[in-house]
């Protein structure tokens, strides 16, 4: 009895972190659209800092109701690294792009992600990639690149370059925050990282709103609360939960998925229309991600 439980305990683990990594995955699939939606009504500082302003001040709340203790010296510069990336830098220009690229379009271009978090998790980690790993990377790089091209007419716009500047972010982010998970804990993660950037964006949102107000519709509002409390909260409690239990290199095969998710949530809420080519280079992308996560990486 006692080998058969001590072989099923990562068994469970792993289909736990799945499972939290699945339901992370799935809230960050409609954050694009509901993105789009929010930027119709309101700037992109005010939904790309804003919604974490408002994601800081819940995440303060949890954090001193579970009397969690301070991060140690190194925690916070490793923290200051996550917030810079998903508290900062990808809400930011996600929402900047997307006030001139689809959503759908966004979605095939944010599939490279998984790869990018491995590459970025290969440097702060110092692994060794193989070869092939490498080549599946440029080949990833390269057929996002092109859909951009294509889909620019031959350039590529501000739109475009500003959602592989979001991917860079969260790559780092992401490998950042899963090594930091280890010591400091899943959620707990998030969490001090929207605490510790709710001062540098109280001023850009202060002024946002002097502004321009705080008037819009009800669908941009509802939207923006999304974004603020599962995109840029909840669903990295989910996703950073996952990472921890079932492991990193297991759990964020996951993501794979939010590609086709975000191409399905900007048909339904948007109406856009999904063409052969969004659809096909959606399949390539993720593909390629999937036999680049097969290759070795010491």
């Amino acid at each position: 009895m006692t080998e058969v439980s001590q072989e099923t305990k990562p068994s469970r683990a792993e289909a736990r972190g799945l499972l939290w990594g699945f339901l992370g995955v799935a809230l960050f699939s409609l954050t694009l659209p509901a993105t789009r939606i929010a930027v119709v009504d309101m700037t992109p500082v005010m939904v790309g800092l804003g919604r974490a302003l408002v994601a800081a001040a819940v995440a303060l709340a949890i954090l001193l109701a579970a009397r969690q203790r301070l991060p140690r010296a190194e925690e916070w510069r490793r923290l200051a690294v996550v917030a810079a990336g998903v508290v900062l830098g990808f809400p930011l220009l996600s929402a900047w792009a997307m006030q001139s690229v689809p959503a759908a379009h966004g979605g095939v271009v944010l599939g490279f992600l998984p790869l990018a978090t491995a590459l970025a998790g290969a440097i702060l980690l110092r692994e060794r990639p193989s070869p092939g790993f490498w080549a599946f990377s440029l080949l990833g790089g390269g057929a996002v690149v092109t859909f951009s091209l294509l889909r620019g007419g031959g350039t590529i716009g501000p739109g475009h370059l500003a959602l592989l500047g979001s991917v860079a972010c969260a790559a780092i982010g992401y490998a950042e925050g899963a090594r930091l998970s280890k010591t400091l804990g899943g959620w707990q993660v998030i969490c001090w990282a929207l605490v510790i950037a709710a001062p540098f964006l109280v001023v850009p949102v202060g002024l946002t709103i002097a502004e321009e107000g705080l008037d819009a519709a009800p669908a941009s509002w509802a939207a923006f609360l999304y974004v603020a409390l599962f995109s840029q909260l909840i669903g990295f409690i989910a996703w950073y939960h996952g990472l921890a239990v079932g492991g990193v290199a297991r759990v964020s095969q996951v993501q794979l998925l939010q590609t086709f998710l975000t191409i399905f949530a900007s048909a339904v809420l948007l109406g856009e229309v999904i063409d052969l080519m969004t659809l096909g280079f959606a399949v390539f992308v993720v593909g390629i991600v999937a036999l680049g996560r097969r290759t070795r990486v010491k």
